[in-house]
């Protein structure tokens, strides 16, 4: 494969694999050498032989442990006297404040104050102070490397610092010792400290191997800059973890001369790669988690007949969206559905459409019925019906019965 970068920077000069090697003695035993296995399912789907690294089942379920513990073990004793600081609403937060806890350095998390109260919480519980500053991130970020200055604490980036991106090129260690005959692997791309640890490592140890970038595509900040390209950027994403505006200035230089490839996801196939993993794996992943297999999926000739490797980089999703994801694979799948019928408002109207949902055998779930915000008649009355079938099929002949019966029935797309 050729690199997509022209005039990179060679990635040796910036990051070395002793750099990585010793990222890894110094944090064995601290952090979870989580488990690479192969998923014959999915394997069948994809039509490529797919083995998961499971870095959602770390201690605080993601990656970012391993980067920000490596940089905390190179503090010196007055550094660690002082304490560290960030800005992250996410996955480092939580590392840092794990491990900073756990080595006795105060740890400082700056946080927009738009960040959900569950994303403080967890990061408090695992020993972190936590500062909210801004509406945005930048303006966490802007504050942060002020009380830097002001108190003396030591900045950690959460992915433009060659000590953070050291340890994350330990997850590529890992996966290779496991499974040397990989062909490829699929990286998810934020500010891009995770893909510049892992393509140093897994290119050192195999030259040959296919190194592949995937980023959402309402936020191709990294992909922007390496493609050239001038897409935009911004939106609600469901990979927050690879939601990044700005990518790294050092992580930018290492990947420029290293990817083989960038590939964009969009939210519905992120969706569906989250609701397999979950069901077929029967392991929780967040957004950026899932982005791996998504890119895959929908690339198949890319992958096809290949041994490839994907990170499930975290596993830190909201219970409530989780649900959501979920219903909403269940929708497109033709399992749950929102059927609006045009119904008469007169005794036993809705009695005989009854009748035939229980002809169908399709459980009804919830009704709702609208008579004055209509552009119906006063008789008339617009029904919802949400309903749960075994398959599109069954759910297709209810519906063609209810039109062959003459009902007006239309169903509430999910996109």
């Amino acid at each position: 494969m050729e690199s997509i970068a022209d005039t990179p920077v060679a990635a040796e000069a910036l990051l070395t694999i002793d750099d990585i090697r010793a990222a890894a003695g110094r944090i064995k035993g601290a952090v979870v050498r989580t488990d690479m296995d192969y998923s014959q399912t999915l394997s069948h789907i994809a039509g490529c032989d797919i083995w998961l690294k499971f870095e959602n089942l770390q201690f605080t379920a993601a990656y970012k442990e391993r980067g920000a513990l490596n940089a905390l073990l190179h503090l010196n004793e007055e550094q660690r006297a002082r304490g560290v600081i960030a800005a992250s609403a996410g996955n480092h937060a939580q590392g840092l404040s794990y491990h900073g806890t756990r080595l006795g350095i105060p740890v400082t998390i700056v946080m927009p104050r738009t960040t959900p109260t569950v994303k403080v919480m967890q990061t408090e519980q695992v020993g972190g102070k936590v500062m909210l500053e801004g509406e945005t991130f930048d303006d966490a970020y802007a504050y942060a490397r002020s009380m830097e200055k002001q108190l003396g604490l030591t900045f950690i980036h959460p992915f433009d610092d060659p000590l953070v991106a050291a340890g994350q090129g330990t997850v590529a260690l890992e996966m290779l010792e496991d499974m040397p005959d990989l062909d490829m692997l699929v990286i998810p791309v934020g500010g891009g400290g995770l893909a510049s640890g892992m393509g140093v490592a897994a290119r050192a140890l195999k030259p040959d191997i296919g190194l592949i970038g995937v980023e959402a595509e309402l936020f191709p900040s990294m992909y922007n800059r390496l493609k050239g390209t001038d897409l935009p950027i911004g939106g609600d994403t469901l990979a927050e973890g690879i939601a990044v505006k700005e990518p790294g200035e050092f992580t930018s230089k290492v990947l420029a001369g290293l990817l083989d490839d960038f590939l964009l996801v969009g939210e519905r196939e992120m969706e569906a790669a989250l609701a397999l993993l979950l069901q077929i794996e029967k392991t929780v992943v967040e957004g950026a988690g899932a982005a791996g297999l998504a890119a895959v999926l929908r690339n198949p000739d890319m992958f096809k007949g290949k041994k490839v490797g994907i990170v499930l980089s975290g596993g830190n999703i909201d219970t409530r969206l989780l649900a959501n994801v979920l219903l909403r694979d269940l929708a497109r799948s033709g399992r749950l559905a929102r059927l609006r019928l045009t119904l008469q408002d007169r005794p036993g109207a809705l009695f005989k459409v009854m009748e035939e949902f229980n002809r169908h055998n399709i459980n009804i779930i919830e009704i709702w019925h609208q008579r004055i915000f209509t552009h119906l008649p006063a008789k008339g009355l617009i029904t919802d019906i949400e309903c749960e079938a075994r398959d599109k099929e069954q759910l297709d002949r209810l519906v063609a019965a209810l039109r062959e019966s003459g009902y007006d029935v239309s169903q509430i797309e999910v996109n």
